[in-house]
């Protein structure tokens, strides 16, 4: 099990955001078969990251102006213990 930092609120079903310009987010599906997408700037897919079951997570490390949209989720900004 990983251990976070807790950096930013709660976001659920982010669409776009960029989670406060986190580095580190979390994120956890809420409903089955979700699809976690990152984009940068220019709104660029930069990668699709896969949750099949409802509970689902994933760390995504990702730019400060790359969004992040999670259609049935909740993402948290994150850091390591080391950051």
């Amino acid at each position: 099990m990983a251990t976070y930092i807790a950096k930013g609120a709660l976001v659920t079903n982010p669409s776009a955001n960029n989670i406060g310009s986190a580095q580190f987010v979390y994120c956890v599906a809420t409903s089955t078969a979700q699809t976690v997408i990152v984009k940068d700037v220019d709104t660029n897919t930069l990668g699709e990251i896969y949750l099949a079951l409802a509970g689902d997570s994933v760390c995504v490390e990702k730019a400060p102006s790359d969004t992040i949209t999670l259609s049935a989720g909740k993402v948290s900004a994150v850091g390591s213990p080391r950051s």
